[in-house]
């Protein structure tokens, strides 16, 4: 009996992280997670936007001007003082944000999401909680996931195409519902880049203007050899190009929770209150940060349960990196890291912060626990659809069983994340 070599089973992982987007379900949700967060976000504060980014904002838009040409930001709000533009840019960051959230065409819109998170936050860098950092990283980092292989407008509209072209026996049409519309947000989107790089827009940055020219780029070569040579070579090799990209990218997502939750724990191990145990007792008592004083209240007045609450979220926060190697240890700290962030939302009252976080955190969750998060949500949708159906009939038929019919199906994940479909920008 051979022993198998090293070099295959080096050879395997290559191939693994070469041939297929890793984490389908994680990029969902991370893409799901941070547009939700920064739509409501943008939803609350939509009375308040002038005064937080506009024209009306404390840090003028001379301020700022001033700032950008210092820090060479990327921010299209410097395009024009006008109330008009800034209208328009708090409108498309909006549909973005929820464009992106359901994922139509997430590569283009996936762009559009970060020019807007980028262009209001770059505005008045002086708002924000904290969790805006966050998110102001997450944009960058999604537009190089593959992020629309499931639980997205994409991944239906493959799954649909695939599945007539099975129906009639033929091979995938060259033409495919979706195309016109991408070819047209391909060519807006190149012409506003051209004006943006002729008129200097782009900040004085060297990463922005080649990030989006790459991806500019490479989305109309990924259209043309989907097109013209699908089973070429080419395509074998843009294909491996966007993997790589992506499972990269999902590395850096999992080094930077790492990083958020070490240097935040290993700081509040060197101040004295985290030190005995009193930390958590002074922001309950602050004004600002009590949404609900009488909870906040009792809490505060139970020393034990503060020192308690105090240990453990430095324990937890110092312990997380250490624990990503050991399954089961590492699902229970994530669990109660999201509690912990749930908590600070309830009672701090920070929850687009909270938000924020689980949608970082969610990068590690299991992935047997999201198909089985998918599987009850379509169950849920199904059985809503139902009632509504039926409600004018006098009676809601009875659900299925679970595991019997198609609402019981997991989630699919599209063929190489829906890739393969000849749409210039998805």
């Amino acid at each position: 009996m051979s022993t198998p070599r090293p070099d295959h089973g080096l050879a395997r992982r290559i191939q693994r992280v070469t041939a297929s987007a890793l984490g389908p379900y994680q990029s969902a949700v991370i893409r799901i997670g941070f547009s939700a967060t920064f739509l409501l976000f943008l939803l609350r504060e939509l009375p308040h936007r002038h005064e937080m980014y506009g024209p009306d904002a404390p840090w003028r838009w001379d301020l700022a001007q001033q700032l950008i040409s210092g820090n060479q930001a990327f921010t299209v709000l410097m395009w024009s003082d006008s109330a008009f533009w800034f209208e328009v840019v708090y409108a498309l960051a909006l549909i973005s944000s929820l464009l992106l959230m359901l994922g139509w065409h997430t590569r283009a819109v996936s762009v559009l999401f970060m020019a807007g998170v980028l262009s209001l936050q770059n505005r008045s860098i002086f708002m924000g909680d904290g969790g805006d950092n966050v998110i102001h990283l997450m944009s960058i980092y999604l537009v190089l996931t593959r992020c629309g292989q499931v639980w997205s407008l994409d991944a239906r509209r493959a799954r649909r195409r695939e599945a007539a072209a099975e129906d009639r026996g033929e091979a995938v049409r060259r033409r495919v519902p979706g195309e016109a519309v991408g070819i047209v947000l391909w060519v807006v989107l190149g012409a506003v880049l051209i004006g943006a790089t002729v008129g200097g827009g782009l900040g004085g940055t060297v990463w922005m203007p080649v990030l989006l020219w790459a991806l500019w780029a490479g989305q109309g070569a990924w259209w043309a050899v989907n097109r013209y040579a699908p089973r070429s070579e080419l395509r074998t090799l843009l294909d491996v190009i966007a993997n790589l990209a992506h499972n990269a990218t999902l590395v850096v997502i999992m080094a930077e929770v790492c990083l958020i939750y070490a240097t935040a724990g290993w700081y509040k191990i060197q101040g004295s209150r985290w030190q005995d145990g009193t930390a958590l007792y002074y922001p309950l008592k602050l004004e600002y940060f009590t949404p609900w004083p009488a909870l906040s209240g009792v809490l505060a007045s139970s020393g034990f349960m503060v020192m308690v609450l105090s240990y453990a979220t430095v324990i937890v926060q110092v312990a997380f990196p250490f624990t990503l190697f050991n399954r089961r240890v590492k699902n229970v700290l994530l669990a109660a890291m999201i509690c912990e962030h749930a908590g600070i939302a309830l009672l701090l009252g920070l929850p687009f912060f909270s938000m924020a976080m689980i949608a970082a955190d969610a990068v590690f969750l299991p992935t047997a626990f999201l198909v089985w998060l998918g599987g009850r949500a379509s169950v849920g949708r199904q059985r809503l659809l139902r009632r509504r159906l039926f409600r004018g009939r006098g009676r809601v038929p009875a659900p299925r069983a679970a595991g019997v019919g198609a609402e019981a199906a997991e989630p699919e994940v599209a063929e190489s994340g829906d890739d393969g479909t000849p749409t210039l920008v998805r």
